[in-house]
């Protein structure tokens, strides 16, 4: 029988003892015993996505011990509460406000539980082969830069941590409402989950700069580019603005900026005004227009070409989809 990625979700469960290795998991799960209690949704919108979301608490400190089976890679959103994890001899600690990505061999695992805190996490999980399709389309010239082995360079295990940042919040607050009040399809919750993981691998794996050719001054002023775009996002400076605005010239701005990032200045402009009209649309206050002026697009016809280009859906969809109530026929 062929052993896929999910395998190792359902050892997770059986380790937390909320089913038998002979049961097979369910979508809602409810559990109730004298050491912990809680609920977990599994979800699969599609068969190389899983997604769990989980609320659970323990009644004493608890050690729970796994392992996997199947390479993988998760993305983990704690919400609440603080769990510590030990791999191959290395210990991690996993804190409320977090995005972590996991890249996962073949691995045994202890996670440490707190007693009578509460955990609230949203984990996505994709095959390996997901993965590397994802890098190649990040990439945009079919030949990836990177790949899951390349990401590990020899290891079992390599993880990545960041606070969530304010759109991945609203994000997945206007996710758990809808999954909670099962009024999502299928299609809103891959499309959810797929912005969630473009996200997170180009905030985590962006081009590392080459530290022999650019200076800690260098690096800082290219820091100060990028704010400074995010700042006037409306209003850009041109390339040779911002290079006199940071001190560097624009050869140089241009060259560091593509290492630092992964992508040119306003190619990084461009990717920062349709992630926050993704977080404006769904927020719901203001129509598409007003959007689309909001994040410096003066015709509305070109961001709506721009917005479906990188995200696969027309903006006024979204809009239609956050700014509504969810219809009662619109269940998983």
């Amino acid at each position: 029988m062929k052993v896929d990625f999910h395998q190792n979700f359902n050892h997770f469960y059986h380790a937390l003892e909320i089913l038998s290795p002979q049961e097979i998991p369910q979508d809602y799960m409810a559990f109730q015993s004298s050491v912990k209690d809680g609920t977990i949704h599994r979800l699969s919108p599609r068969q190389d996505l899983e997604v769990i979301v989980s609320d659970y608490s323990f009644y004493k400190n608890h050690q729970m011990d796994m392992h996997t089976i199947k390479p993988m890679v998760e993305i983990s959103f704690c919400l609440q509460g603080t769990r510590g994890v030990q791999i191959s001899g290395c210990a991690y600690e996993i804190t409320a406000g977090t995005c972590s990505l996991q890249f996962i061999e073949q691995i045994e695992a202890s996670f440490l539980f707190n007693k009578n805190e509460f955990y609230q996490m949203v984990g996505i999980g994709i095959p390996v082969s997901t993965f590397n399709h994802y890098m190649d389309k990040i990439d945009g010239n079919g030949e990836s830069s990177m790949n899951f082995h390349e990401v590990l360079k020899g290891a079992s295990y390599r993880l990545f941590q960041e606070k969530i940042d304010a759109i991945d919040t609203l994000i997945l607050k206007q996710m758990l409402n809808a999954i909670a009040a099962k009024k999502m399809t299928n299609l809103e919750l891959e499309y959810t989950v797929i912005q969630l993981l473009m996200r997170t691998f180009q905030t985590f794996l962006s081009h590392p700069i080459n530290p022999t050719e650019f200076s800690n001054s260098d690096r800082e002023k290219i820091r100060q580019a990028q704010a400074i775009i995010i700042e006037n996002m409306m209003n850009p400076p041109s390339l040779m603005e911002l290079s006199r605005l940071i001190g560097l010239n624009d050869f140089k701005l241009k060259k560091g900026f593509k290492e630092m990032y992964g992508t040119t200045v306003f190619g990084y402009l461009r990717e920062k005004r349709l992630e926050k009209a993704s977080y404006l649309l769904q927020n719901g206050s203001m129509n598409v227009t007003e959007v689309a002026n909001a994040v410096g697009y003066s015709n509305p016809s070109y961001f709506a070409e721009a917005f479906k280009g990188k995200y696969g859906i027309n903006p006024r969809e979204v809009l239609k989809k956050f700014s509504q109530p969810f219809t009662e026929g619109n269940n998983l």
